[in-house]
């Protein structure tokens, strides 16, 4: 993928950025928020995150320029439709972003490309909001 970001020498975003251990603090950030929020935790079924944060992380570098283990192991993306299950609201996507823009600013990247990366985030989580209602819960929760 090529991005306003590639310098004259070609360099891509993902290298920009600082390649896979700057991903994946980003992504560990974000997982340390989402654990503790019930309004998006909900969306992972799982209990242990340590499996979505792995296959956000190689989305994630994937998506920027890194090696493409993501599609090796999962194939194509697709996230609409695995997303689909989960009542992605507008809500959980705000959450979402508010967990992200913390993984983002772990990293401190430069403006120009963190810029990039947030624009991006912004498109995908609405693109994401497949739901305008808040799912039911017990008293007392969300």
């Amino acid at each position: 993928m090529s991005t306003a970001a590639d310098d004259q020498q070609g360099q891509s975003f993902y290298d920009a950025i600082g390649g896979y251990p700057t991903i994946a603090r980003i992504v560990e950030r974000f997982y340390e928020g989402v654990a503790g929020d019930e309004v998006v935790r909900s969306l992972y079924p799982e209990e242990d995150l340590g499996p979505a944060q792995e296959r956000f992380t190689l989305f994630l570098v994937q998506y920027w320029g890194g090696p493409t283990t993501y599609s090796q192991r999962r194939g194509h993306p697709r996230l609409r439709m695995r997303h689909a299950p989960f009542a992605v609201t507008p809500r959980a996507k705000d959450h979402w972003l508010r967990h992200f823009r913390a993984g983002l600013d772990a990293v401190a990247l430069p403006p120009e490309l963190d810029a990039q990366f947030w624009d991006y985030v912004v498109h995908a989580a609405q693109f994401m909001v497949n739901s305008f209602e808040d799912p039911v819960t017990p008293a007392g929760r969300g």
